[in-house]
C-alpha cells in the first residue's frame, strides 16, 4: 500500500510541475533555461496497450504523440537536427533559431513500423542506437523478461546475486511492487549474474528471454535496409545493454568497440554518437566518458535531463537528453520539457 501511495505521489508531482513548467514558459518566465536546443530519448513508439500490468509503459509513447511533439516544437519555432549536426548548431552565434533531436534506443521494430511514418511526414531526421546483443539475439532485455515472468504468475521467487525475492504477485498491485523489488535487485547485484539467473527462472517458466528480443528488435538485415532512409542515422549503444560504470577497462572498450563495429558492418561507417544504457550514475561517469571518448565517439548522450548551451561541448561524452515519457503523454509537457524548467526542478 504505501508502495502503490508513494508511486501515486510521484505522478501527481511530476504533472504538477509539468503543469507549472508550461504556464511559466508561456509567460516568458524560462527564457534563461531554455539553452540553444534539446535531444530527446525515446524508445518504443506504438498504439496504446491496454493492458493493467504495464511496468514499462514510463518507455512506450504513440504515434500521435510523437506527431504532436514534433507540431508543437514547430510551432515554437524549433529546426530539426541530427545528432552529429548539434556541435556546429552549438557553435552558432547567440540567438540562432532553437534546435530539437530525436532519438531512440535499443533499434525497436515499432521505430520501422510506427515511428518513421511520423518522422517522414514532417521531414524530421532521427538517430536509433543499437544494441549489438540485442540486434543479435545473443542478450535479453530484462525488464521484458520480468514483466513477462510477472505478469504470467500468482508468485514470483527469484535467487538473484544481490539476495532472495519472494513475493505474491496476485494482483495489479503486487504485481507492480514485485516488479520494483526486482528491479532494485538486480541493479544492486552483479548484474549480469542476475539477468542470468532471471532468463533462467523465465525458461524454467516456459518464457523464452531470447524469443521477446526477437519479437521486439530489429535484426541485422532490418537494421541494413532500414539505414538506406536518409532520414535515419545509427548510433551505438553497447552489447550486452549492462550498466557500465562497474565494468574493468576491458569490458568496457569491448562494449564500446565491439557495438560500433557492427553498426560499421552495417552502414559502412563507424559510428560517432554513443548512448549509454540506462544513461543514469549506471553508466554515464567521468571514467566511461573518457573511455567513450577513447573509443573515437564525438557525442554521447545520457538521461540526465537538461537542455544544451555552448558550454554543453565542455562535455560531449555526457550530454543531457530529455525523455518523452509514456506515463505523460499531453502536447503542452512538450513544451514544458524543452523550456528547461522541470529539468531545472528535478536539480538538472
Amino acid at each position: 500500500m504505501a508502495g502503490r501511495f508513494r508511486q501515486q505521489l510521484k505522478r501527481a508531482v511530476i504533472s504538477a510541475g509539468l503543469e507549472a513548467s508550461f504556464l511559466l514558459s508561456r509567460l516568458g518566465l524560462a527564457r534563461g533555461l531554455k539553452g540553444r536546443g534539446v535531444i530527446f530519448t525515446l524508445h518504443h513508439v506504438r498504439p496504446d496497450k491496454t493492458d493493467a500490468f504495464q511496468p514499462n509503459r514510463h518507455l512506450a509513447i504513440t504515434p500521435e504523440y510523437l506527431d504532436a511533439a514534433i507540431r508543437t516544437l514547430a510551432a515554437r519555432g524549433y529546426r530539426f537536427l541530427r545528432l552529429e549536426d548539434v556541435p556546429a548548431a552549438l557553435a552558432e552565434p547567440e540567438g540562432a533559431t532553437p534546435f530539437a533531436v530525436f532519438t531512440l534506443d535499443d533499434g525497436f521494430r515499432n521505430n520501422r513500423d510506427h515511428a518513421l511514418p511520423v518522422f517522414e511526414r514532417h521531414g524530421v531526421p532521427f538517430t536509433i542506437f543499437v544494441c549489438k546483443g540485442l540486434s543479435e539475439r545473443s542478450h535479453s532485455m530484462w525488464w521484458e523478461t520480468l514483466a513477462t515472468l510477472i505478469a504470467a504468475r500468482s508468485r514470483v521467487a527469484l535467487c538473484l546475486p544481490a539476495g532472495r525475492i519472494d513475493m505474491d504477485c496476485g494482483t495489479t498491485r503486487a504485481k507492480t511492487e514485485a516488479f520494483e523489488a526486482v528491479a532494485r535487485c538486480l541493479m544492486a547485484g552483479d548484474e549480469a549474474k542476475g539477468v542470468a539467473q532471471l532468463d533462467a527462472a523465465a525458461n524454467a517458466a516456459g518464457i523464452n528471454p531470447h524469443a521477446l528480443v526477437s519479437e521486439a528488435v530489429m535484426d541485422r538485415d532490418e537494421l541494413t535496409a532500414l539505414a538506406r532512409h536518409p532520414l535515419v542515422s545509427y548510433g551505438a549503444h553497447t552489447v550486452s545493454h549492462r550498466g557500465l560504470a562497474d565494468l574493468n577497462n576491458e569490458e568496457l572498450l569491448h562494449e564500446y568497440n565491439d557495438s560500433a563495429d557492427y553498426v560499421a558492418q552495417i552502414t559502412g561507417n563507424r559510428p560517432v554518437t554513443f548512448a549509454y544504457p540506462y544513461g543514469d550514475a549506471r553508466s554515464a561517469t567521468v571514467r566511461t566518458a573518457g573511455y567513450a571518448d577513447w573509443a573515437g565517439f564525438k557525442l554521447s548522450v545520457t538521461t540526465r535531463p537538461g537542455t544544451l548551451t555552448p558550454a554543453s561541448m565542455e562535455t560531449p561524452q555526457l550530454l543531457p537528453r530529455i525523455s518523452l515519457n509514456g506515463l505523460y503523454q499531453k502536447r503542452r509537457y512538450v513544451e514544458a520539457l524543452a523550456s528547461g524548467l522541470p529539468s531545472r526542478l528535478a536539480g538538472g
